[in-house]
């Protein structure tokens, strides 16, 4: 017990320069799982961190969003998906998604293009699963290098996402992306919020043969100012 706490606090220390932390705890629906996450409380801290860097222009990974709660308790609802291969996530924010899928099993790989955000879900897996993923990654999705050298000669089977499309110029980036790094007959589990890209990317992948189960969910949400927001999650199958 005494190491988990060491190791903590190395992590809680690690992320000073992103000034005071405030602890939430997510309820994730569904289920009477809660997953306790702490995260940077001033933005405009993390505005000032970043103001150098034209590929994050916005520190979206410190909120915590309908559709990684969302993606948690369908994760929750069938973890058996999760247990069978290897699993990436790309994006993992502050590690809802990422704690939910370790302690279901899963043999996790996480990425994401803030550093900060690999130390946060780090903790928050340490805190939920007693252990952290089995790699945390800085990763930049829209460079194939970079995806090339992750997936290596054994793509994985598969890759959770939640958000991935805010905009239309995400959509080849991604599927670009899936081609790397989903093995054949893997499948992403993706969740979005109805974003009109999100349904734009959707079909494209049934066009190709992709299959899709999807669940819809309305809550409870972290963020009060959510409340109305419904996030549907898909289990999409890669054409064998």
């Amino acid at each position: 017990m005494s190491s988990l706490h060491e190791r903590v606090s190395t992590l809680v220390g690690s992320l000073a320069h992103t000034g005071r932390l405030v602890d939430t705890s997510v309820a994730i629906p569904g289920s009477e799982t809660t997953v306790d996450v702490t995260r940077p409380a001033d933005t405009d801290r993390l505005l000032d961190l970043i103001a150098g860097d034209p590929e994050q222009n916005l520190p979206y990974w410190a909120e915590i969003w309908p559709s990684g709660i969302a993606l948690a308790g369908d994760i929750l609802a069938h973890p058996g998906r999760v247990r069978a291969g290897r699993v990436l996530e790309l994006g993992c924010g502050v590690g809802v998604t990422a704690a939910v899928a370790l302690a279901s099993g899963a043999r996790l790989t996480v990425t994401d293009y803030a550093p900060e955000a690999l130390v946060l879900t780090r903790l928050t897996c340490l805190r939920h699963a007693g252990h952290e993923p089995d790699r945390t990654e800085r990763l930049n999705w829209r460079d194939p290098v970079a995806l090339r050298a992750l997936a290596g000669d054994q793509p994985f089977d598969v890759v959770l996402g939640a958000d991935l499309l805010y905009e239309r110029r995400d959509i080849v980036p991604l599927l670009a992306a899936l081609d790397i790094l989903i093995a054949p007959g893997g499948a992403l589990w993706l969740a979005e919020p109805g974003r009109p890209p999100a349904a734009e990317f959707l079909e494209v992948l049934k066009r190709g043969g992709w299959r899709d189960d999807s669940t819809r969910w309305d809550g409870p949400w972290a963020d009060p100012d959510d409340t109305g927001v419904e996030v549907q999650t898909h289990w999409l199958r890669r054409p064998p």
